[in-house]
């Protein structure tokens, strides 16, 4: 059974969804409706509770590093992508290049993009860390503005001193 809630952000509001086992969906909502799976109800469990606190620190700058249980499901190409995603300093930014090498393969750069256009848990995995080799904003399912807000949203809290995280 999927349980889902909606949690406003200063940007757009997320659609966390708890499989039971983990955390399987976090995604911006664009449009009207979010895109549910067909057994969801709409019911906080801890989990989510939990899901939604630790983003709302996120958003505030007191988190780094998020310690869910997540429930990926995908093949162990995009799974090997989805962990190195979560590798990727806050922050900090890789090129799909960079990430291609990381998974153990330098020339997959094109499937790297791929895996991370499906990534289904955004921000916990951070895709949106994901530039282009020359530096451009390129390929966010949420757009390019969400992507851009986020990046500068991380950029102006790792540069505060004074902004303690929670989570290092």
């Amino acid at each position: 059974m999927n349980h889902y809630l909606i949690h406003p952000t200063p940007l757009r509001p997320l659609l966390i969804i708890d499989s039971g086992s983990g955390i399987s969906m976090v995604d911006f909502i664009t449009g009207n409706a979010p895109h549910l799976p067909p057994d969801a109800i709409a019911q906080e469990t801890p989990l989510l509770q939990q899901a939604a606190a630790q983003l709302t620190e996120y958003f505030t700058g007191h988190r780094r590093h998020f310690t869910l249980p997540l429930d990926e499901r995908g093949t162990p190409f995009q799974l090997r992508v989805w962990a190195a995603l979560r590798q990727i300093p806050y922050g900090a930014t890789r090129s799909y290049k960079q990430l291609a090498a990381a998974v153990g393969s330098p020339q997959a750069f094109r499937a790297v993009g791929m895996a991370n256009n499906r990534n289904p848990i955004s921000i916990i995995t951070p895709c949106h860390r994901v530039i282009g080799s020359d530096g451009a904003l390129v390929g966010y399912a949420g757009g390019i503005d969400i992507k851009r807000s986020l990046l500068d949203m991380e950029k102006h809290f790792s540069a505060s001193p004074h902004k303690r995280c929670f989570s290092q």
